[in-house]
């Protein structure tokens, strides 16, 4: 169950910052690009929760149920670090920044700013798919064996 939501997760986030937010950036009229964003983004926001959701408590239940809470005390196991943080910003911008105020400070700016508003999205989400690949790709080291 959690790597399935992992692959959901994270394959989520790299439609969104390779596709979709691209795609997005490329349309000229800036009510069309804003408009088809809310659209797409609702859809997806569920979906996003959702599995974030059951990875965090797939997670926390592996490590309570394997006892292996003391890797958090080794730096060899950085990966298991890089997951949970990963985890804990995915979760604070999708469950409480969002619905709080970025949903409607990002609006805004791209109202006012238009296409620019999309590109700084794009960087972020680009920072946020390279350190999610990052932490998966610990992880499958990880579980192989690998330490640093």
């Amino acid at each position: 169950m959690h790597v399935i939501c992992v692959i959901l997760w994270i394959g989520g986030v790299a439609f969104v910052t390779t596709v979709l937010v691209p795609a997005l950036i490329r349309i000229e009229d800036d009510g069309l690009r804003i408009d088809l964003f809310e659209k797409l983004e609702n859809r997806f926001a569920f979906q996003a929760r959702f599995v974030t959701l059951i990875t965090g408590l797939s997670g926390f239940y592996l490590v309570y149920s394997t006892g292996i809470w003391g890797r958090y005390k080794d730096l060899s196991f950085c990966w298991m670090h890089l997951m949970t943080i990963i985890w804990l910003v995915f979760t604070l911008i999708m469950f409480v920044l969002e619905p709080l105020f970025l949903h409607r400070l990002f609006k805004e700016k791209a109202e006012q700013h238009g296409v620019i508003a999309f590109i700084w999205m794009h960087r972020l989400h680009v920072v946020l798919l390279t350190l999610s690949l990052l932490a998966v790709g610990g992880a499958v080291a990880g579980s192989r064996g690998f330490q640093l």
